[in-house]
């Protein structure tokens, strides 16, 4: 019997239809290779990636524990038996890198309670990247997840988060559904202030990247469009 506990592998994906080994390392194909066992949120995405990135793997020999909104909570600790009969296990997002803004998290959690090692490996993260790039506080920056969607709600919590921005000089961090973000945009330059930095960091690392940062008055003037395009907001008052 196996004594030796296996390792917690948290591989990145890409965050969209780029060649894997152009934004990702050598180390997650070998990763890959070597790993058999995967949490994952979609089967098929995640059995497409992998093919993609490891082509000679064999794809039957695969075991795939389903990790999203259907899955009971209190199977979550299953997902790591085979690290506990010295198995390694990959843990993949849909796009990126997993346990940031990602469910992934709770299985990391999970691990670190069972004494399993977590190794995070490099790749792709659209908050970092999009923080990065847009001039702002990369020193004291809060990523929000998802605005409210109605209205007056989302209105209050737009100048919130300026106020916030102002007064701890942190630049906010947010995200829409994707074929929400034109609306966001417009909802951004009108309830902000004129001289408040917004960035629009877009379909990052892609072909069609857009990155730019502008008052809120500007993009009242500079239109893009944003529909179905995977897209980081940032503001900041100073």
């Amino acid at each position: 019997m196996n004594n030796q506990i296996g390792k917690l592998y948290l591989i990145p994906t890409t965050l969209g239809d780029s060649e894997p080994l152009d934004v990702l390392p050598i180390t997650v194909k070998q990763t890959i290779d070597s790993i058999d066992t995967f949490i994952v949120e979609n089967d098929k995405t995640a059995r497409r990636f992998i093919k993609s990135i490891s082509p000679e793997k064999s794809q039957p020999s695969l075991t795939m524990f389903h990790l999203n909104k259907f899955t009971d909570k209190a199977d979550l600790p299953t997902f790591l038996n085979p690290c506990l009969h010295g198995e390694d296990v990959g843990l993949l997002s849909e796009a990126g890198c997993p346990g940031v803004a990602d469910p992934g998290a709770e299985i990391v959690k999970i691990a670190h309670q069972k004494n399993i090692k977590v190794v995070p490996l490099v790749g792709p993260s659209s908050i970092l990247m999009a923080i990065m790039s847009s001039g702002m506080n990369g020193q004291s920056f809060t990523f929000n997840g998802y605005l409210p969607i109605d209205k007056g709600e989302r209105k209050n919590e737009i100048k919130r988060l300026e106020r916030l921005s102002f007064e701890q000089n942190q630049s906010q961090i947010f995200i829409e559904t994707p074929y929400r973000n034109n609306k966001m945009l417009e909802d951004l330059s009108a309830v902000l202030e004129n001289n408040t930095d917004v960035c629009v960091a877009c379909d990052i690392t892609l072909s069609t990247e857009f990155i730019k940062t502008q008052t809120a008055n500007q993009w009242k003037k500079n239109k893009v469009d944003l529909h179905k395009r995977p897209t980081i907001f940032i503001i900041h008052k100073s």
